[in-house]
């Protein structure tokens, strides 16, 4: 732990090596929960569910038994305009919804999320889902469960369950935009 967040209360729950662990964890329990690969798509939630998503598919593409492109597994879903509480919090910036060449009618959709908190960011994904197709399941895979769930919404590919009370924050940290790999908590100011 740097200087920094230790003056400021942070705690690493997460190190880089830790994520790496507990995402090939995952994406075996995906290819086990999916019988194989076949009609997979793993669709990312910008921000960080999307890098999540990519480093999910190759390993989940380094695992089959014919080469495949993880790009061909691998998709972003963009929540923004079906939150709930647009009137309510800063405005985030909509980024593209990107699907893979294949679609996702008929097939087995993962959603892919940094931290599992209320269930309304997935509330709107599946709303969002809705609009560009009918998939046959649909399941989730998280990072980090936090719990306090607001909605009836549970995770099927957990990373870690991190108990945690409603003030604390849980900051997630990837190489692909923050240019570090780490979860961290940061206790109520």
């Amino acid at each position: 732990m740097n200087e920094n967040s230790a003056s400021s209360g942070a705690r690493t729950v997460l190190t880089g090596d830790d994520i790496e662990r507990v995402l090939t964890r995952v994406a075996f329990e995906i290819i086990e929960a999916n019988k194989g690969i076949e009609d997979l798509v793993l669709l990312g939630i910008p921000r960080r569910g999307f890098p999540l998503a990519q480093r999910l598919a190759a390993r989940i593409a380094a695992s089959a038994d014919t080469p495949i492109d993880p790009a061909s597994l691998v998709g972003q879903l963009d929540i923004t305009l079906y939150r709930d509480d647009l009137r309510h919090s800063t405005t985030r910036t909509p980024e593209p919804t990107k699907l893979p060449a294949g679609g996702i009618d008929g097939k087995v959709v993962v959603l892919v999320d940094d931290v599992l908190y209320s269930g309304r960011t997935i509330r709107a994904a599946l709303d969002a889902l809705s609009d560009w197709g009918r998939p046959r399941i649909v399941r989730l895979a998280v990072l980090v469960d936090r719990g306090h769930r607001e909605l009836p919404i549970r995770a099927d590919h957990v990373g870690k369950n991190l108990p945690t009370a409603k003030s604390e924050k849980v900051r997630v940290h990837l190489a692909e935009i923050d240019g570090t790999n780490e979860v961290m908590i940061e206790a109520a100011e």
